[in-house]
């Protein structure tokens, strides 16, 4: 089946989806988006997602010419239109057309995607085994530069550490913030298990408050497990007894490897195996229904 994309209120097939070279989520990175994922007809965390897409907005002064439920009802025809049950969205807000200047009042009507379809973002075999990472030197952004909370167009800090990552023949990061304090991964918040606790980096340092990061801790709460957002460097990191990342397209994955140093014994952890069970649980009961 011809894929179909949403584009202010028309669905066009893949091929002839198409924006004006003059929009500057193009030219200027000027936009915010969101990633959701659907496991068997459900949404999972939509409301959430909505939430974060709208604040990002407001924050840069972007008005987007929707409300959220007409959002909502947008997402969920994109999915019917494609057939798709187990999906990822990549749900972008651009602030549209203008002229080759920056001035966002060129830009009277902001644009609208909706796109539905599969992703793969690692390898089968690094849910099973675990994955190895690497620390680079590309920063964290500030967030006197640009908020990490803002999910905006402009994704060239996460690419710049993404090459950094492909250089060294690995598939994920960890970024630092400017005080080398562990922040975060390319695309993917990061968590470590130490003495049966959970510990995670805090969202002050240059975190982005992360829906999967959300889940993980909200059922380690469930299960009466001690969460703690501190500030870890990257010797906590050698020293875990587990380590695992999550983001909505890579949900839970495990890694065995930081920097050379070998995690623990070296395989998926018992916490990370748990909590990624108990997640596979809830994205399959828990969502809104399209």
């Amino acid at each position: 089946m011809r894929l179909k994309i949403y584009i202010d209120g028309k669905f066009l097939p893949k091929e002839n989806a198409k924006i004006s070279v003059f929009d500057h989520g193009l030219l200027y990175g000027d936009g915010v988006f969101e990633g959701i994922r659907t496991y068997d007809g459900l949404i999972f965390k939509l409301k959430e997602h909505i939430d974060r897409l709208y604040q990002s907005a407001h924050t840069i002064m972007l008005a987007i010419p929707m409300s959220k439920n007409e959002m909502i009802e947008a997402i969920k025809k994109t999915l019917r239109e494609n057939k798709l049950k187990d999906a990822y969205i990549r749900l972008i807000v651009t602030r549209g057309v203008g002229d080759l200047g920056l001035d966002p009042r060129k830009c009277p009507k902001a644009t609208i995607i909706i796109i539905a379809d599969k992703i793969k973002l690692y390898p089968s075999e690094f849910y099973k085994k675990g994955m190895e990472i690497v620390t680079i030197p590309t920063q964290r952004t500030i967030h006197e530069a640009v908020n990490p909370q803002i999910k905006s167009l402009n994704y060239l800090n996460n690419i710049l550490a993404k090459v950094e990552a492909i250089n060294a023949g690995v598939e994920e990061a960890v970024m630092l913030n400017f005080e080398g304090y562990v922040a975060e991964c390319t695309g993917d918040n990061i968590f470590i298990v130490k003495k049966g606790a959970l510990l995670t980096p805090p969202i002050h340092i240059g975190v982005l408050r992360g829906i999967t990061r959300g889940a993980v801790i909200d059922i380690a709460h469930m299960k009466e497990i001690p969460v703690y957002e501190e500030i870890l460097t990257r010797y906590d990191l050698f020293n875990a007894d587990e380590c695992f990342l999550t983001g909505t397209a890579a949900e839970i994955i495990p890694v065995v490897k930081i920097d050379g140093r070998t995690i623990a014994n070296g395989k998926p952890g018992k916490m990370t195996l748990a909590l990624t069970s108990e997640f596979h649980k809830i994205t399959r009961s828990d969502g809104v229904r399209f």
